[in-house]
């Protein structure tokens, strides 16, 4: 017999609500009562997970690869073009259109906020005539099989509360990401595969760009197999997915099914969901050990493939590598790709770290819009490209006739979107002659969330998780489907 002090004995009586019931329910009670304490244990029903009820309609899109620029690129210099700024450089930022926004510490302490007008040239391309800055040579090309929107808006004015709210839909930690609510929603079409993979490439820039944090691929309160799953650069693709020296894929699969044989008997004393999404991840990892070697040897890639993404995409953990690599998700199946690339955060140096962004990025984006239409896979994949906010038209610090440097700016950004039943070769909304406040169409962040789900045949209102006795909702209490750039 145990005694009432016995610290084995305390840990026992120290249960969740959900274990106390999983212990003490018998016979067909078991089920019943998991289904009232957890309703979404019971709704992975389909082949490779997702909800029974989804999609809600019809989608437009199977997938989405997400290129996120991360730093804020600036709208000014590469899509917002303002001609009558070259007039007004070095003047005031009048209170008019400032209209007494806040903002940052890096600049609300300078005695002006003289006005920075982009010294990069733009020309029309295309049917409709979209003006692209001279940075953006390969993106010009594509532009008809683009849709462009230039004012997206946030609540955010910095960088970790705004990519938190652009990914997860809240500026502070602990909700799920996009993927992992779309994981979630939809499941995976490769049963061999993640449906939801991460790829990071760093900036091209020279000045020290911002860090990311694991907890944007999250999955949040949503069980921990919707979480992102994030490939490397070099050495194994995912960390511990080869056998150990000396072990045997005979030895590898005994073990994970004695493992199993363990974690199920768990599972049905304490109740918890968390130790089946445990298994499952722990079969998905055996799967991935065939799946992801095929996956990453780029051996049987032609040479006009290396040719279209740019010579950087030979080389793993580039931008045009992760793009290569993205479009080689999406024919695998790949629900949610997400590509991170850092060092767009430019507060001084603009002209010479811009320019460097760019020309380690506009071949490889325009690339994946190219490669995936000839291979008949852009109708049904959704590519969104974009940063957190955009930039400030005002200098930060001293302003010279070829050099100044930009702040962070909520109130408008560009982003494109393409395929996955966007309207091609369309500009959405207007910002006044400063590109400072949005003057037709403003596009919030719950807007875009909203909007990328329902091309993903997806109502937003309707995909929810319970916790902590609240549904939650990726677009949180907010959010309206961009309809003006649907096909």
């Amino acid at each position: 017999m145990i005694p009432p002090n016995d610290p084995v004995r305390e840990r026992e009586l120290i249960l969740t609500r959900r274990q106390l019931f999983g212990k003490t329910a018998n016979g067909i009670g078991v089920a019943a009562l998991a289904s009232l304490l957890n309703p979404k244990l019971f709704a992975d029903s389909t082949a490779n997970g997702g909800l029974p009820d989804l999609p809600h309609f019809a989608p437009t899109a199977k997938r989405v690869i997400y290129l996120h620029q991360s730093g804020a690129p600036s709208q000014i210099d590469l899509f917002d073009y303002k001609p009558k700024l070259a007039a007004l450089s070095g003047s005031e930022l009048p209170d008019s259109v400032r209209q007494g926004q806040r903002i940052t510490g890096m600049t609300s302490g300078q005695n002006s906020l003289p006005v920075a007008p982009s010294i990069f040239k733009f020309a029309r391309h295309g049917e409709n005539g979209t003006w692209i800055s001279e940075l953006l040579p390969h993106t010009a090309k594509v532009v008809d099989d683009i849709s462009i929107v230039k004012t997206v808006n946030t609540d955010a004015i910095n960088h970790d509360p705004a990519i938190t709210f652009i990914q997860t839909g809240f500026v502070q930690p602990g909700r799920p990401s996009m993927g992992a609510w779309v994981s979630y929603g939809l499941g995976s079409e490769n049963h061999n595969m993640p449906a939801f993979v991460v790829l990071i490439s760093q900036a091209n820039a020279l000045n020290r760009d911002q860090p990311l944090f694991t907890r944007l691929w999250s999955n949040g309160f949503l069980p921990s197999k919707y979480q992102g799953v994030r490939f490397r650069a070099s050495g194994d693709p995912v960390l511990f997915l080869a056998n150990p020296e000396g072990l045997d894929p005979e030895c590898r699969r005994a073990m994970l099914d004695s493992l199993s044989e363990l974690n199920h008997i768990t599972e049905k004393s304490y109740g918890d969901p968390e130790i089946a999404a445990r298994i499952s991840q722990y079969e998905m990892a055996y799967r991935m050990q065939s799946s992801v070697p095929d996956l990453t040897d780029l051996s049987k890639e032609p040479e006009s493939t290396f040719a279209l993404y740019g010579e950087d995409s030979r080389k793993p953990g580039t931008y045009a590598a992760n793009c290569l690599m993205a479009r080689r998700l999406a024919e695998r199946g790949v629900r949610f790709i997400q590509l991170y690339h850092r060092g767009w955060d430019q507060h001084n140096d603009l002209p010479r770290d811009l320019a460097l962004q760019c020309k380690g990025t506009d071949q490889a984006s325009a690339a994946l819009v190219t490669d995936l239409k000839q291979r008949g896979l852009l109708k049904d994949t959704l590519i969104v490209w974009g940063g957190e906010f955009g930039r400030t038209v005002y200098c930060q610090g001293h302003l010279t006739a070829t050099n100044y440097g930009r702040d962070h700016h909520p109130r408008c950004f560009t982003m494109w979107f393409a395929g996955g039943g966007i309207k091609p070769g369309f500009t959405l909304g207007e910002t006044d002659d400063y590109s400072y406040n949005a003057i037709s169409d403003p596009t919030p962040i719950h807007d875009v969330q909203a909007t990328i789900l329902h091309c993903l045949g997806i109502d937003h209102t309707r995909l929810t998780y319970k916790f902590q006795g609240r549904h939650f909702r990726l677009t949180d209490v907010a959010g309206n489907v961009t309809k003006k750039i649907l096909a």
